[in-house]
């Protein structure tokens, strides 16, 4: 039986349309009140340089926050998932439950957000009754540290706790470091592209690019697809 690990962002739903400028904004203010002196907040050119390293060197800015500035995680993702109107700012495809239902195999949400976001998304959407497992930022310490996607180490832990074998397993990802990092335990990969914006890694536009051309995607991308609407057409790959 397949065990399908589905991202929430720009995967089951257009994150970019709303909610990512929304977080970008939450985030970078809580950062300038960080990075300040404690009364003047740091200015934006700052507070950008440091967001873009943390990112590049850790893959989440979250943990570059941890590290060297004594930030705690239920802070840091309380502030940046502070929303008016979430349920307003939500836009997916329709059928998507439908899609859910008839896809054979086990379904886990995997995803780099918080739980209650990440939930209350589902909810909205009406997708929670289809998934197994649930598994927000708040699930992914390993060893004490805190290790979102594309850590190895959690996916490993995860394939264990759960015990699927990593053949058996399909990571549907809009993030081509997070299916890389699968890729390499084992894991097959569906790289979904159709939320992606301008700021999505430079990396991953290009290979969107490719692959609608001549140029072969990378060996660690089995699938690519827009939508997940797709999945059911693409199984005969993924088996």
């Amino acid at each position: 039986m397949i065990t399908w690990l589905f991202d929430l962002d720009n995967t089951l739903h257009n994150a970019s349309h709303a909610i990512f400028p929304a977080i970008h904004a939450n985030m970078n203010a809580y950062l300038a009140q960080v990075l300040g002196d404690g009364e003047t907040p740091a200015d934006a050119a700052h507070v950008d340089a440091v967001r873009t390293a943390y990112w590049k060197r850790y893959g989440a800015t979250l943990l570059g926050m941890i590290r060297h500035h004594d930030v705690r995680a239920d802070d840091f993702l309380r502030e940046a998932h502070r929303f008016d109107d979430l349920a307003g700012m939500i836009r997916a495809e329709r059928g998507l439950a439908r899609l859910l239902k008839r896809l054979p195999g086990r379904k886990i949400l995997l995803t780099n957000a918080p739980r209650r976001y990440s939930h209350d998304v589902l909810r909205h959407l009406g997708l929670h009754r289809h998934f197994a497992h649930h598994v927000p930022i708040e699930s992914m310490w390993v060893h004490r540290q805190l290790r979102p996607k594309p850590s190895r180490l959690m996916l490993k832990k995860l394939l264990a706790q759960y015990r699927i074998r990593p053949s058996r397993a399909v990571l549907v990802e809009d993030t081509v470091d997070n299916l890389k990092s699968a890729r390499a335990l084992g894991v097959r990969t569906v790289w979904v592209t159709g939320y992606m914006s301008a700021n999505v890694a430079p990396t991953s536009r290009v290979l969107a690019a490719q692959g609608g051309g001549a140029t072969k995607l990378p060996a660690y991308v089995d699938v690519k697809v827009k939508s997940v609407r797709r999945l059911p057409a693409s199984l005969s790959r993924l088996r």
